[in-house]
C-alpha cells in the first residue's frame, strides 16, 4: 500500500507542472488569437494583453523546465543520456612540485 501512495504522490508532482504549462500555453494562444481578432472589428483598437500573456509565459517556462529538469535527471540516473549532457567528474588536480 505504501508504494502505491508514494507512486500516486509522485504523479501528482509531475502532473502540476503539466497543468500549469498548459495553463500557460493557453492563455498565450487566446492573447494572440484576442489580438489579431481585434483588427477585424473597426469598432475597437487592437491592443495586446502583454501583462497576461508574460504571465502565460513565465507559467509556460516554469512547468517546462521543471518537467525537463525532471526528465534529464532521470535520465542521467540510467544513464540514457548523450556525452554532452552527462555529469562533469571530478579530476584531482595533480599536487604542486616544489622546486626545493
Amino acid at each position: 500500500m505504501k508504494l502505491i501512495i508514494s507512486r500516486f504522490i509522485a504523479i501528482i508532482i509531475l502532473v502540476i507542472p503539466g497543468l500549469l504549462a498548459m495553463k500557460g500555453f493557453l492563455m498565450m494562444k487566446d492573447d494572440i488569437f484576442n489580438y489579431l481578432s481585434m483588427h477585424g472589428d473597426d469598432s475597437v483598437t487592437p491592443v495586446f494583453a502583454w501583462l497576461h500573456f508574460g504571465g502565460g509565459l513565465l507559467l509556460f517556462a516554469a512547468g517546462m523546465s521543471f518537467l525537463g529538469g525532471w526528465i534529464l535527471t532521470r535520465d542521467r540516473k540510467k544513464n540514457y543520456v548523450g556525452p554532452r549532457f552527462r555529469e562533469k567528474q571530478k579530476t584531482e588536480q595533480p599536487a604542486a612540485k616544489s622546486n626545493l
